[in-house]
């Protein structure tokens, strides 16, 4: 009797399309930096900085129940020019909004089945949304550089 594979588990659907979704991003020329904390203390799961310098979201949603309980995407339309939701063959795409862009993943690959509403951020909020991702993205690449010393400096700060 052949082996039925069980389903993945939610993290790791969630881990598969959003590499995917960043993948797709690096393909069309995006530069994608994953987990954006922002202002509100919000977190964006993708942000990708285009190359005219606009910025897309993108929303990766694992299955109807995460979509479903989650009220706080709508959020996410005030820190990008374009929001997506990234979801695998499985999620009923009949529950996402029309006016969001929908990017559908499976394995490693992705594919943008629908375009958003773009809705342009204002100019002094497009400055400092691009300063906190050049900021981020640059932290990041240091600690990748300098893993002792990015750790050093995350203990600094969690003692003053």
């Amino acid at each position: 009797m052949a082996e039925i594979s069980p389903l993945p588990s939610i993290p790791e659907r969630t881990l598969t399309v959003c590499r995917a979704a960043a993948r797709l991003c690096g393909r069309l020329g995006w530069a994608p930096v994953l987990e954006v904390p922002l202002p509100t203390g919000r977190r964006l799961d993708i942000l990708a900085l285009e190359p005219d310098g606009g910025f897309t979201a993108i929303e990766v949603k694992s299955c109807a129940r995460d979509f479903l309980s989650d009220g706080k995407w709508h959020e996410y339309r005030e820190w990008c020019d374009r929001l997506f939701f990234a979801v695998d063959l499985d999620f009923p795409q009949e529950l996402l909004p029309e006016d969001v862009g929908l990017i559908v993943a499976e394995g490693g690959e992705a594919a943008i089945l629908r375009q958003p509403a773009e809705r342009r951020l204002a100019p002094a909020r497009r400055k400092a949304l691009l300063l906190r991702y050049a900021r981020l993205a640059a932290g990041r690449l240091q600690g990748l550089c300098d893993p002792a010393g990015a750790a050093e400096l995350r203990a600094a700060l969690r003692v003053e």
